[in-house]
Formats: structure tokens, sequence, C-alpha cells
């Protein structure tokens, strides 16, 4: 009885095969086609059979194919900083345009210009988000595995804030003092050599400061947060230290080193890409800070507050004078070669680039994204919508 089941399926499937030949003509169902050509004399039962089974696989093949063809939904990868402001406008564009809501995945700029940068194809994401520039060596990435034009889009600007609970004193500190509680390498007490970081409170480094354990939640090194803190923080302030400062001199790749270096005794704790889980931690932990973007910080002011950087609070007003010491610019990458094969991107380009989402009264501004000026928004506009490719 099984037998006969197998066999009905199998020549059911040779009938499908030889008329899907009729209408599209596809290498693998002209191979599948003559797989199961007619019974020829002198083909055995069991050779039949491998013919069908193999026809049946090429089947399968071409109807995954068909699905890989038919992806209509566009694919977003990158920054957890950048996230919120992609997701608002997803939203947007999913409820006013005909197309689908893209699909969007926190991974990290580093992470997702990774992906992004992996190759051509609906396998591969069309846009990365990013909280800091994409780097030459991505750049030169993306050209080794085929990708020959890519368009920058600079959505606005970001602080990186140092933020604890409410429910703490609020923090002002200097670069210099966030660097010897987070970096790797510091000077000794007398300031003649380098040591391990023996910092363990607050207050060791500055009398002035809590007597509370020094625990800072922050970014993952694929995080463009974490880029552009290291850069904005830790290495302009340890170039503020005499005996750090002569390294560049005799030994600028311990220079380097010891600028970037993050301790990883405790004192700074990866707490992954998820910003709202820092948030979660801060309210549970009264001593801990938490590094990220502002928005964060803005969309949680009922619960958090930013310190001070050198006697400049995190305010939307203080970024986008240029007075608040630690920010940045944000941005996303499109792959041009996915336009035109992957339904919306322009469509989605011209959300994004609109006066009422990146506007000074736009609903991106309402979620914590500072704004450029009008000037720099056109022209950054019509970079986006002519698909200007990338040149560094």
């Amino acid at each position: 009885m099984s037998f006969v089941l197998v066999f009905t399926a199998l020549i059911r499937c040779h009938i499908t095969l030889t008329k899907a030949t009729q209408y599209r003509k596809h290498p693998a169902l002209e191979s599948a086609s003559q797989i199961v050509a007619p019974f020829r004399s002198g083909t055995t039962i069991g050779e039949f059979m491998m013919k069908k089974t193999l026809a049946v696989a090429a089947l399968m093949s071409v109807a995954f194919a068909g699905a890989a063809e038919a992806r209509d939904q566009i694919r977003i990868v990158g920054s957890s900083t950048v996230f919120p402001f992609a997701t608002a406008v997803a939203e947007e564009f999913g409820k006013t345009t005909s197309f689908k809501t893209p699909v969007i995945e926190s991974t990290g700029s580093g992470g997702g210009l990774k992906l992004f940068c992996a190759g051509v194809g609906e396998q591969h994401p069309d846009i990365t988000n990013a909280s800091r520039r994409i780097k030459k060596s991505e750049v030169e990435k993306c050209a080794a595995n085929g990708i020959s034009e890519v368009t920058e889009v600079k959505v606005g600007y970001d602080g990186i804030v140092l933020s604890n609970s409410n429910a703490a004193p609020q923090l002002d500190l200097t670069k210099e003092q966030i660097f010897l509680a987070l970096a790797k390498t510091v000077p000794s007490k007398d300031g003649k050599s380098l040591v391990d970081n023996f910092y363990t409170t607050w207050s060791e480094i500055d009398p002035s400061l809590p007597d509370v354990k020094i625990e800072v939640l922050g970014p993952p090194p694929t995080s463009g947060t974490r880029d552009a803190f290291t850069e904005l923080v830790l290495e302009e302030a340890c170039e503020e230290f005499p005996v750090i400062a002569a390294l560049e001199e005799t030994n600028k790749d311990q220079f380097k080193a010891v600028c970037a270096g993050v301790r990883e005794d405790g004192g700074y704790v990866e707490a992954g890409e998820n910003d709202n889980l820092i948030v979660q931690k801060l309210e549970a932990n009264h001593d801990a800070l938490g590094i990220f973007g502002f928005s964060f910080l803005d969309q949680n002011g009922d619960k958090l507050q930013g310190s001070m950087i050198a006697g400049v609070a995190p305010t939307f007003e203080a970024i986008s004078a240029g007075d608040y010491p630690v920010s940045r610019s944000l941005y996303f990458y499109v792959k041009n070669a996915h336009v035109g094969t992957i339904p919306g991107i322009k469509e989605y380009l011209a959300e994004f680039t609109a006066d009422k989402a990146w506007g000074d009264e736009g609903y991106l501004a309402d979620r914590g994204l500072i704004p450029m000026d009008a000037a720099e928004r056109e022209a950054v506009r019509n970079a986006a919508m002519n698909l200007s490719p990338l040149s560094m």
C-alpha cells in the first residue's frame, strides 16, 4: 500500500514539473524534467523511484529559491542607538505606504556593518544603522565582497551619557576622572609609571565624588556607542596624563592600547546591545552608572538622570548647541545594488529624510534625536534620494 502511495505521489510530481517547464524555463526545472522523463524500457522500479526522488529534491530546491527571490521587506541591521529612530520611521512607513514594515535588528554598529558588507543579494541586509561613521577598512570589506556603491545618510546628532538612578546623587565628572575609573591601565599614584587599574571607588579618584564602588554598565566592543565613547572620552583624556602622552613619541602602539583599553575586573560591565536592559539595571542598582545614547535618557527621564561632564548636563539644548562635550553624529548606510530589487528602499529614504520625521519639530526629535540644521538636512536629503555613492 505504501509503495502505491509513493508511486502516485511521484507521478503527480512528474506532472507538476512537466507543467511548470511549460511556463518557466528554469535550469533546475529543466534538469528535473529530464529526470522524470517517461519510463524507458529496461528501467527498474528502484531506478525509477531514485530518479523520482531526485526530481522531488529539484522541485523543492526551486521552491526555496523562489521564496528567496520573493523577499518583499526591507531588512535593516545595526546600531542600538539608531534602532529606536529607525523603528519609528519603519512603523510610520508601514502605516502610510503600500510597502511592508521593514524588519530591523539591533546588532550594534560593528556587527551591523559586518553583516551589511558580507555581500550583495537578498540574503544580506539592505541597510545598516551606525552610531559612528563607517571605517575605511569596512568600506574596503564591502568592495571586496562586490558592494561597489554605498550611500551614506547622516541622521542627526546624539550625546553619549553617563546616567544613574534619580534616587542617587547627580555626578559632575571630568573626562580624566572617567578615564581613571574605566581604563585598564592607569598612571601610578606618583604618576611616573603605568599600572593595572587599582581604583575601586569613585572617592579614591577624587574625595569630592561618592564613596561607592565603581560599576559602569556599558556596550560591548561591537557597539558604535562604545567606539565613540572610547574616542571622545578615553582617548582624549589619556593625553592629559604626562606618562601616557610620552608614549605617543616612543611607542605609538602601546599609546593606542593604553588610551583605548577598558578594564575587565568588574569596574566596567559589558551589558550587551540592549540599552533598555541597562536602564532596567540602573533602576535596580542605584550605585551603578550606565553608558548609552541621549535618546534613552530622554525617554526615561522619570527614572534616570544624566551626569554632568565638565559642568555641562546632557540636555537637548546643550547637545544641539555643541556645548555638551560627548556628542557624535548618527548614520545609516544603503546598499545601492538592492535599490529596485527590494521594494520600498527609496520610499523609506524619503520617509526618513522628510521634515515630519527628522526636522526640528519631527517625530524623531520627540524621541531624542538632535536634528541637523535645515541646510545640512537638505544636502543630506538630496544625496540620499540621488543615491550618491559614499567617498572617503
